[in-house]
């Protein structure tokens, strides 16, 4: 997989910084590296399986130990004070998390409760439902994951090409313009149409509806903008019914979920199973008091709750074997659903003239917003708008899904990006980056708005030459790792700056000048969103002489870690 560029400047200036106390650095001394930091963790780390470096991925989902899978259970376990904070604060009533690495599951808990209150006011009931690890939740547009997929099974049937015009199988579709708009416009959102109309209030049934949605104007020309539309989703599933000749639920159970012994997967769940159920809103406005047990979204609920944007009800670990699919290449153990070609179809980047958009075929790609440090060339995901997110790292064989009821009971909360991105950042600071045995390396540690300081105060005699190993992994053109120099602690030049991801370990080195009195490694973050960080090892300063000097390195915020 391609790894996205490192950027490198020379001669920027930095404004005016404060730096912490040096300790000094001299010809002659023993060179070492110090921390005023508190907090050097070590974890019991697998010796080969790191970042990028997955073990052999298990055909199937299986328990396992963090270890062997290649992952920190220290860092798994701060997931749970995680969600228990984010449910003291209302951000959602409960949550289910589940984490796997080459099919080993690794996380599965779950927290809060499944059903809390009995109106939009938060009124508490009397007979709250906890939260358990086999709630089913309605997992809203995660289920547009569901529509692709089981579009491109008819795909492979020879059923369509992702050029055709949806007209050509939908000839109603061609309606107001939209004789060209193509079925792989309608996957990748560049169709041109408007993202969302409330269909629920228009007519009487699912037909007419559906038929509403297929004569709609666009509100721009196919292929020249991205626009996250419903109505793309709507119509896809229009297709596959029209195609298969099976409604969207039923083709979906026999040629997918069925065959993934997805058993807890389905549309419009029996009331026998509401105890099961994650509560969503509650919605008197039109009708319906509190929604448990039937689909959210107003507009799958009034297509009789089957609709290719949403109606899938799931559970954590259901939705993980279509995940680990999508990892192994199109099967989960004995059974192969789609061939390798169409997965690639799926998951590669089919709309680049939007960067920062990416896009499969339904699959989101890349998008740090929900991403954080899971976020590559290589991930997939999606979100859904009661609360869930779904999160694939291909390279390195992880699924990380996130499971809420966020709309429980109103959808005038915060956003569930608040705890969606530290998990993912969790999970991805799990999978530790290969450092030499025994030794430790400095990391900048995560966080927005970060000005990290790893600073140390020199008195040479003659130039020198610093050198160092890094490894980075931080969002691209917004964090940056700089390496700095100055001659009175104040005033500050970039001698080096990085950012995107350079995931192997490199040596760096810089000419130091002999008026330098500082030397700092600074990371800065923006406003959101981090990668995996930034580390540095194997710090020397050599005169123009050869001879090796002492520095000594410190912070109150960088750690040393041997992952």
């Amino acid at each position: 997989m391609k790894k996205k560029t490192v950027s490198i400047t020379l001669a920027a200036l930095l404004g005016t910084t404060i730096i912490h106390a040096p300790i000094f650095a001299q010809e002659g001394a023993k060179p070492s590296n110090s921390s005023m930091a508190s907090n050097n963790p070590s974890a019991n780390v697998h010796p080969v399986f790191t970042w990028n470096n997955p073990a052999p991925s298990s055909p199937v989902l299986h328990p396992g130990s963090a270890r062997g899978a290649g992952m920190v259970q220290e860092t798994l376990d701060r997931i749970d004070p995680l969600m228990e904070g984010m449910i003291a604060d209302r951000v959602m009533p409960g949550a289910v998390a589940f984490v796997a690495r080459s099919g080993h599951i690794v996380k599965h808990d779950a927290y809060g409760f499944a059903y809390r209150y009995t109106d939009d006011q938060f009124t508490e009931t009397d007979t709250p439902v906890e939260m358990k690890k086999d709630t089913i939740f309605d997992l809203a547009s995660i289920s547009k994951i569901f529509t692709t997929t089981a579009a491109m099974i008819l795909y492979e049937q020879g059923k369509f090409e992702l050029d055709d015009p949806v007209a050509h199988h939908l000839p109603e579709f061609a309606a107001n313009g939209k004789e060209g708009v193509t079925i792989e416009q309608l996957m990748t959102h560049t169709s041109g149409f408007t993202s969302w109309i409330p269909l629920y209030t228009q007519d009487s049934n699912r037909e007419e509806r559906i038929q509403i949605v297929l004569q709609y104007p666009l509100a721009n020309q196919p292929g020249t903008t991205y626009t996250y539309s419903d109505l793309n989703m709507i119509t896809l599933g229009t297709l596959i019914e029209r195609l298969s000749g099976k409604r969207l639920d039923e083709f979906i159970k026999e040629h997918l979920t069925k065959p993934l012994g997805m058993k807890d997967t389905m549309y419009n769940p029996p009331s026998a199973l509401k105890h099961r159920i994650a509560a969503t809103e509650y919605q008197p406005a039109i009708g319906r008091g509190l929604v448990w047990g039937e689909v959210h979204d107003e507009n799958a609920w009034s297509l009789d709750g089957i609709a290719g944007h949403a109606g899938v009800f799931s559970t954590a670990e259901d939705l993980a074997k279509l995940a680990h699919m999508f990892i192994k290449d199109g099967r989960y153990g004995g059974k192969q659903i789609l061939n390798q070609e169409t997965v690639k179809e799926l998951t590669e980047n089919k709309i680049p003239q939007f960067p920062g958009n990416d896009h499969g075929l339904g699959w989101e790609l890349n998008q740090g917003w929900f991403m954080d440090a899971l976020s590559n060339e290589s991930s997939l995901g999606h979100t859904g708008y009661t609360g869930t997110s779904i999160v694939v790292n291909q390279e390195n064989d992880t699924v990380a899904i996130l499971l809420t009821n966020r709309v429980h009971p109103s959808r005038t909360t915060v956003t569930t990006n608040v705890v969606r991105r530290p998990f993912a950042r969790l999970v991805a600071d799990s999978i530790p980056v290969k450092i030499n045995k025994k030794e430790q390396a400095w990391f900048s540690g995560y966080g927005d708005h970060l000005e990290r300081a790893l600073t140390a105060e020199i008195n040479l005699r003659q130039h020198a030459t610093l050198t160092f190993d890094t490894w980075h992994h931080i969002e691209n053109q917004s964090d940056f790792g700089l390496v700095q120099l100055s001659t009175d602690g104040i005033n500050w030049t970039n001698a080096l700056n990085v950012t995107g991801s350079e995931e192997e370990w490199k040596e760096k080195g810089i000419q130091v000048p002999t008026d330098t009195k500082f030397i700092r490694f600074l990371y800065k973050t923006d406003a959101s969103v981090n990668g995996r960080g930034w580390y540095v090892n194997n710090i020397k300063l050599v005169s123009n002489t050869g001879k090796e000097l002492n520095v000594d390195f410190q912070s109150e915020d960088w750690v040393l870690r041997n992952y």
